[in-house]
């Protein structure tokens, strides 16, 4: 299985995603978001995980991480997701699996993809058709990334180690939005 293939190394980047069964809906409600954005802020520094980019969306989640230490990687997701999926199945009152088999991760080999990524992550609702513009949508951490919004779960590191500004990483993702580009060779980063 891929998961198991791919070896998480400290100081390696990561693009993390998985969807509901048959693409079904994995929060209900604004609660849900909440609750799983509890159980991250609670693991991600347990598990030595820098979150550069996140966003969870009805049916399916991204994260762009990179671990501190090495071989964390299904403690953390398992404590993360694990939790969500029995709180939910109780909240629910139904039993089984809510995704689609394991997380998929992905490698991120080429330094030059990162910020690409990223901004990928932080396009999807808008992709996704649930906002005009990112900024709209209150379940990723662009709003911590472009300065508007003092939330802990992002990487510092993005911005400015990559960008000098919030507002430049802003208009580097508004000029793809604008365009409706693909950067070319990025399409093995992203989800399926």
């Amino acid at each position: 299985m891929p998961t198991r293939s791919i070896p998480f190394l400290a100081s390696h980047y990561y693009h993390i995603y998985n969807r509901g069964v048959n693409r079904n809906r994995i929060f209900l409600s604004d609660d849900n978001y909440t609750y799983l954005l509890h159980l991250l802020k609670k693991n991600y520094s347990r598990y030595a995980i820098d979150i550069v980019a996140y966003c969870l969306l009805p049916n399916h989640y991204h994260f762009l991480i990179k671990p501190n230490e090495d071989n964390n990687r299904s403690l953390f997701m398992k404590s993360l997701f694990g939790s969500y999926t029995q709180a939910l199945n109780k909240q629910q009152g139904r039993e089984g699996p809510l995704f689609q088999g394991r997380f998929r991760p992905i490698l991120v080999d080429k330094e030059e993809y990162l910020a690409h990524l990223a901004r990928y992550i932080h396009l999807n609702p808008v992709m996704a058709e649930l906002t005009q513009t990112p900024e709209e949508w209150p379940y990723s951490n662009y709003l911590d990334v472009i300065g508007n919004r003092g939330g802990t779960l992002k990487d510092t590191t993005l911005v400015p180690d990559r960008f000098e500004t919030g507002h430049d990483y802003q208009v580097f993702v508004e000029d793809l939005l604008h365009s409706q580009g693909e950067i070319k060779g990025s399409r093995k980063y992203l989800f399926d």
